[in-house]
């Protein structure tokens, strides 16, 4: 069967097209809300030591077909004065029952895991060092388990107490297994950039990308991005709405390159 095909070139284009638009938003949103601000005090707020959210969203129908469709994921931030430590998670469960007379067929339609740890710190105001660390499982894109590990050297174009915009770049190293296929590790290079603007209601917008080419062969690569927004219903809830998309130029046999989300949960602070 005929699968589209997507270009280095047309990913290198989508993905600048996501940080381009990533900026415009953060931007656009520091501008709007000093605008609508009085004049900023010299007093400097202390960050917390810890900061974040649990999300988690269902569906789920029944009737002549039944079908699940589980979500969680979590984020969180412990700051430092030089430091700071990110962590996540997030992972997926769906599964699709059609019923023929008394014969009834299930199939798994979704079961995936990601997590990452990433260590920064500051050198200066802007410029900080790294490591990031991030593993992957998706049963249905036939990926038994990715690891990447990547020192960065990174830069904040964008710094405040709501909001900031960042870029990293660095080496990376992939050990990772496909299904009935024998291990595979590599040495790749990997493009990343952030940002994330938090609003005075508490209303929140984020983005992410990243891409990740082998070395030696520059067609083959890796691509991650999400863009995300939120907004709050209590001091501890909010409602979230979040858009996730992976692309791998050379995926498992028979399965196609790109994966594509688009979740809805509520979100619990912490």
């Amino acid at each position: 069967m005929h699968r589209n095909q997507l270009s280095p070139r047309f990913a290198i284009q989508w993905l600048s097209t996501i940080v381009l638009l990533g900026m415009l938003l953060i931007t656009t949103a520091t501008r709007a809300d000093d605008a609508a601000a009085p004049a900023a005090d010299a007093k400097k707020e202390e960050p917390k030591k810890w900061e974040g959210v649990a999300a988690a969203g269902m569906t789920m129908t029944r009737g002549n077909s039944k079908t699940l469709l589980a979500t969680a994921s979590i984020n969180a931030t412990r700051k430092w004065e030089h430091d700071t430590l990110l962590f996540g998670a997030n992972g997926g469960y769906g599964e699709s029952t059609t019923k023929t007379g008394h014969h009834e067929d299930t199939s798994t339609t979704d079961q995936y895991l990601k997590g990452f740890g990433q260590l920064n710190h500051l050198f200066s105001e802007r410029l900080y060092g790294g490591l990031r660390v991030a593993g992957d499982y998706d049963k249905v894109a036939g990926l038994n388990y990715r690891l990447t590990v990547s020192p960065l050297l990174g830069y904040y174009f964008l710094k405040a107490t709501n909001y900031f915009l960042s870029a990293e770049v660095g080496p990376a190293y992939i050990n990772e297994k496909f299904k009935d296929q024998a291990t595979e590790s590599y040495w790749a290079a990997r493009a990343g950039e952030r940002g994330e603007y938090t609003f005075k209601s508490g209303a929140k917008i984020w983005e992410s990308a990243e891409i990740i080419p082998k070395v030696d062969q520059w067609d083959r690569y890796i691509v991650n991005a999400e863009a995300g927004i939120s907004a709050p219903v209590s001091k501890k809830f909010d409602v979230r709405l979040v858009v996730q998309d992976s692309y791998n130029s050379k995926p498992a046999p028979d399965k196609l390159k790109n994966d594509f989300k688009l979740i809805g949960a509520i979100g619990y602070h912490f």
